[in-house]
């Protein structure tokens, strides 16, 4: 009995001794990779790894094509005016004003309050429309006339843009007010050909009309101002000023904030080219602004400030809002300084009736 207990004690160990071998080596097994399997999830991560790069690299490629492509844009230099190349902007005044010809008068005492190259001779560029608007009003021609825009008034000297196509008809009046308001270059240059005799006829009697009011320094060559060779002064253009704003019909038209018309089924706003006639802070009775390379940025305006009437001529300002900044130095400085005895200044030779400015 004893013997037989011992084999089985012996035969149990012996069985738990395999089985323990047994497991082990299973586990061995279990923890191992197989080296196919490694061999095919590794191509499998490669391969991912390729395609990421791959999408990368066109990413790259796609966008140094697209950079290489892209134009080197060059900003435009701006073309020097004709202050600009005589060097007036150098010329110092006590408001460092941005523009090369400022000239500042009382309009009824005709006090010169300031002046800076106020005889240089430059191009007028839109301000030219104030003379256009005197002779069209002077003309006493029906203003409820229609006029109809064609080729020859399309700009083929600048290339400027018009809302005006060739076909559109309009009255006089709404042209001479778009001329005047939103200097429509196209409804000036129809007043001019449509004007008894044409448009030489018009031009020889802006011309007349300069020499007339004494504007020695003046000249004009058409009726919109696109052209360099429409040239003037700051003092004989606040003779000008001086001259238009006894006429109501250009006060009104010059000063309005916006203007529209009808063009075939549709409605055209515009708009003043001088923001300031929208500011309660002025009191603008007549005003006109222009602008081209040759000339720079340009305003003539009457307004009352602190209670006395003055004409403010700007001519080759620096910037587009560089004229307007100067008209705001010349209220605030004429705001802020006491009236002195006044000192006449020839500025203009003629009012509406003939007489003498020059008390």
């Amino acid at each position: 009995m004893a013997l037989q207990f011992l084999l089985k004690i012996t035969l149990i160990a012996s069985l738990l001794t395999f089985g323990s071998v047994f497991s082990a080596q299973d586990a061995s097994r279990g923890s191992k990779v197989d080296p196919v399997r490694q061999q095919a999830k590794s191509k499998q991560v490669k391969a991912r790894a390729g395609q990421k790069i791959a999408v990368k690299s066109k990413a790259k490629s796609k966008s140094k094509s697209k950079s290489k492509s892209k134009p080197n844009i060059v900003a435009a230099r701006k073309r020097p005016s004709f202050g600009d190349i005589a060097g007036l902007q150098s010329a110092p005044d006590a408001l460092a004003l941005k523009s090369s010809v400022a000239f500042v008068i009382d309009q009824d005492t005709k006090e010169v309050l300031l002046h800076k190259n106020e005889l240089a001779v430059l191009p007028i560029a839109s301000i030219t429309k104030l003379m256009t608007g005197v002779l069209i009003s002077e003309a006493r021609l029906p203003m409820d006339d229609l006029i109809t825009i064609s080729q020859d008034d399309v700009d083929m000297e600048k290339g400027s843009r018009s809302r005006l196509i060739v076909g559109t008809t309009l009255s006089r009046a709404e042209l001479l007010h778009l001329a005047l308001m939103a200097s429509e270059n196209r409804a000036a240059h129809a007043l001019g050909r449509t004007f008894p005799g044409g448009i030489s006829r018009f031009v020889a009697l802006m011309n007349s009309k300069a020499a007339e009011l004494g504007m020695s320094a003046t000249s004009y060559a058409e009726p919109t101002g696109l052209s360099s060779r429409n040239q003037s002064s700051a003092k004989d253009l606040a003779t000008l000023v001086n001259y238009a704003y006894a006429d109501p019909t250009l006060r009104a038209f010059s000063t309005s904030p916006g203007y529209q018309v009808e063009v075939g089924r549709r409605t055209l706003q515009f708009n003043n080219t001088n923001r300031l006639v929208k500011n309660p802070d002025w009191d603008i009775g007549l005003q006109k602004t222009g602008y081209i390379s040759e000339a720079g940025q340009c305003l003539v305006m009457q307004a009352k400030v602190a209670g006395r009437k003055i004409i403010m001529v700007f001519l080759d300002s620096a910037g587009k809002f560089s004229r307007i900044a100067d008209a705001e130095r010349v209220r605030r400085w004429v705001e802020s300084s006491p009236v002195v005895s006044p000192r006449l200044s020839p500025v203009a030779t003629l009012d509406r009736s003939g007489q003498s400015l020059i008390q």
